[in-house]
Order: C-alpha cells, then structure tokens, then sequence
C-alpha cells in the first residue's frame, strides 16, 4: 500500500512517519489486504494535534478516519482506530455476503477459454505471452485458436455483490446470474473508471 504522510504546519519526525507506516500496513492485512493508498495529513488545532486519515482500500470504496489529541501519536492512533472500525464493517458485511450466497443455488459449472491470434505465416511462433498452443485445442475461426480452458463458475449473485466480488479478486469482468430476474448479466470496469453493466433480461 502507498502511504503519503503530511503536516500543515506541524514537523513531522521520521518516528512518526515510522509508526503511521507500520501501524496501516497492520490494519490494512488484517482487514483488507489489497488497500491501494493512504493519505495521512496531521495539523494543529490550539493545544491540540489533529490526524486526518483518508484510505483507499478498493476501488469506490475510500475510508476516512478523524483524530485528536495533545499528541500526534495519539492523534494518529485515534484516527487509526476509526478506520479499523469502518474495515471491521466492511469485512463483516463481506462475511455476510459470503453467508448468502452459501445458501442459494449452487454456482453454474461454465469453461473459460484463453484465444490467441492464428498467424498466416508458417514460420509464426508457436506461443504468444507463454502460451502454448495445445494439441487438440478447437480452432474456433480463421484468426483465433483455443490454447487454454479452465473450468469456471457462474454464481447467482445481486448487483451490487457482482461489483463487489469484482473488486475484491481484482477482475476486470464478472458474469453472474442476476438474482432478481436470473438472467445472464455482465459487470465490467470501463475504461473511465466508472463500471459497466449488462442486463440480458432487457434485452428485446
């Protein structure tokens, strides 16, 4: 995780930087291991030190947490604990997510193939990007062959848990079948950074 640390007019010791680093990173593994960054700004209010804590943990899901104290340690911790609180929610309602679906239909077995361009030329190397073309693969059309298939599952998933289950194993895409109508449907990230989504059930 990216960690930036800050101070408005407050000197920043290298301890302190030392603590924040140390004391996120914690937080981070335990609750969310795959945080993207964190931004740590710390000032002075009077007699106090206050720490502003804004984490990135995925994308769409940024996490802020308010500190104060006569400190700045302290002011850090107390901020700290407010983020582990909201990443402790977060995880449960994950949990939770997790506990639902457990109970529904049992996931549609599917295969996911990986293609690769077919060259013309006969001397055309015989992998692209590692893979190697399998013998037996299908060829599925004059410029692309089957060089890898993996069983896969399509689970009956709402929208929101389709982004979130997206987001959390990093995928770009998602097929899912939607548990309001059970139709097919496709979440994917565009290029914008905003997400894509595709309702077969509109369809028509």
């Amino acid at each position: 995780m990216q960690i930036t640390v800050s101070g408005k007019q407050v000197d920043l010791s290298d301890a302190l930087r030392v603590h924040v680093a140390n004391h996120l990173d914690v937080i981070s593994t335990k609750y969310f291991d795959r945080a993207l960054e964190a931004n740590v700004t710390f000032s002075r209010a009077r007699s106090f030190f206050t720490c502003d804590i804004n984490v990135h943990a995925a994308r769409g899901l940024t996490l802020r947490g308010e500190g104060e104290a006569a400190d700045a340690h302290a002011a850090f911790d107390d901020a700290a604990e407010h983020i582990a609180k909201r990443l402790r929610r977060y995880r449960r309602r994950v949990n939770e997510h997790a506990r639902e679906i457990a109970g529904r239909d049992r996931p549609e077995a599917a295969r996911q193939y990986v293609l690769q361009e077919v060259y013309e030329r006969e001397d055309a190397p015989p992998a692209v990007n590692g893979h190697i073309v399998a013998e037996g693969m299908p060829d599925i059309g004059p410029h692309a062959t089957v060089i890898a298939e993996t069983q896969t599952e399509i689970d009956m998933l709402s929208v929101s848990e389709a982004v979130m289950r997206m987001d959390l194993a990093d995928q770009p895409v998602l097929m899912f079948r939607n548990s309001a109508n059970r139709a097919l449907n496709v979440v994917y990230r565009r290029s914008d950074g905003n997400i894509g989504w595709i309702d077969s059930s509109t369809a028509g």
